[in-house]
């Protein structure tokens, strides 16, 4: 992976720039160069160029002793900016009257002091794990030089901005591991809060039940305090030593199918905390093996997506991505009975989960269960296309349909393609999963170096 312009994770850039070493402008001019460099190709929206002239004079004067002042940040192309287009990564909305105000979210971000440096492109309508955009191009993952391999999506963008340092923040969503995905897959940190924390007002929808305002970042601290932010709240965080946790590892479907690379992060991620004297248990947690069933008329995003869409994507689905408009439209065959007993079977399926992991401070798993691999094979294949997508969000999903909280962040080795580690739990369990996010992160940066 290149080198980002300026070193650290946002901490060390805001510490930077207190003690003077660092100004603002420079940061921001060091930003749009990365953005406008051919790793961030198909990074941006067309009409979205990073722009430090025009993110300076966004940002609140006086800000100084903001939280994200000075910090540039990235803006998924899902999200109400005043005077911009929300296009969704889609054609058919790319004319559309540009918003009147700024999501929450945004706003949130802004009023902390962080500079809006561009749209980041995206999956059309947010409807795939994959990356892959027909309309404006795929953001390449950095991570490899010598191959051009899927980012994740569907925060492709974002992700790219903030692994190749065009942002020290990635305003994204998770609907099913639209942020971990991308994060597991280009190295960064991705946090998935429990959905409720975060407005989604004035975020384009794809499952109303499923949708997260969350970002990514560059390490564990910034996730926090980004998520502080976006929820308008304080994490409290105990520092309790790995010592101090009980962890579950999911012996079912979880760790199925592993590349050998994700396999060797896994296990090796999993004898460092060991050794940290973090107290390990598989448990086999058979409920997720339902969900196929649960499921199997087609899901909550499905149903959702196509009641936002059912008149446009009948008027306009020739300027569909098809593979989205497959998925979109798998949600007219739906009854209302159908979404009742889905909604239903959710409810007593969380119930049940959140039984089982009683007692755990979380759960460990692979991210995803596969490095990113490369573009090529997947643009026109379909077949392969929809083969790795369902292995893409099939760990991932399952903290959506539960209703929970998730992290992923890097656990490979220098050398190998990135692999995410995730950990999880049920919801409003938050503030516990990046407590003991930040001890794991830690753990796995001080094993590298012995």
């Amino acid at each position: 992976m290149s080198q980002p312009p300026f070193p650290g994770d946002l901490h060390a850039v805001r510490q930077a720039l207190q003690a003077g070493h660092l100004q603002a402008p420079d940061i921001l001019a060091q930003a749009a160069l990365a953005a406008q460099s051919e790793a961030c190709r198909h990074v941006f929206m067309p009409d979205s160029p990073a722009n430090p002239a025009e993110t300076v004079k966004d940002t609140p004067s006086g800000n100084a002793g903001l939280a994200l002042a000075g910090i540039p940040v990235s803006v998924k192309d899902l999200f109400d900016v005043a005077g911009q287009v929300t296009a969704a990564g889609s054609k058919v909305l790319a004319q559309a009257a540009p918003a009147q105000a700024d999501c929450p979210a945004v706003a949130r971000l802004k009023a902390a002091g962080a500079a809006l440096v561009g749209r980041t492109n995206m999956v059309e309508f947010a409807f795939s794990g994959v990356g892959i955009n027909p309309h404006y191009g795929t953001p390449v993952n950095p991570a490899d030089p010598a191959t051009a391999r899927i980012p994740g999506g569907s925060s492709s963008g974002a992700a790219v901005s903030v692994a190749t340092g065009a942002a020290l923040v990635g305003l994204g969503s998770d609907t099913g591991g639209s942020i971990r995905i991308p994060a597991a897959l280009c190295g960064i940190v991705g946090f998935k809060s429990t959905a409720r924390l975060v407005p989604t007002t004035g975020a384009l929808p794809l499952s109303t039940s499923l949708d997260t305002i969350c970002a990514l970042t560059r390490s564990v601290r910034d996730a926090v305090t980004v998520h502080e932010v976006l929820a308008a709240r304080q994490v409290g965080l105990t520092g309790k030593p790995l010592s101090g946790h009980r962890l579950a590892v999911a012996g079912t479907l979880m760790q199925d199918a592993l590349s050998r690379t994700v396999a060797q992060a896994f296990e090796r991620s999993l004898q460092v905390l060991r050794e940290a004297g973090a107290k390990i248990v598989e448990i086999p947690l058979g409920e997720i093996t339902e969900l196929a069933a649960i499921n199997a008329t087609g899901g909550l995003s499905a149903a959702e997506s196509y009641a936002w869409h059912r008149k446009l994507i009948a008027e306009h689905q020739a300027g569909y991505d098809p593979r989205v408009a497959l998925r979109i439209l798998r949600g007219a065959s739906m009854s209302a009975a159908d979404y009742i007993d889905l909604l239903a079977a959710r409810k007593d399926w969380i119930t049940r989960m959140e039984a089982r992991l009683d007692g755990f401070d979380a759960v460990l798993s692979p991210t995803v269960p596969l490095v990113a691999p490369p573009i090529a094979g997947l643009l026109s294949d379909d077949t392969e296309f929809f083969r790795v997508n369902g292995l893409l969000l099939r760990n991932t999903s399952v903290v959506n349909m539960l209703d929970g909280c998730a992290i992923s962040l890097p656990c490979h080795t220098p050398g190998q393609l990135p692999v995410g580690l995730m950990l999880w739990h049920s919801a409003l369990h938050d503030d516990a999963v990046l407590d003991l996010a930040l001890q794991v992160e830690a753990a796995l940066a001080q094993s590298l170096q012995q």
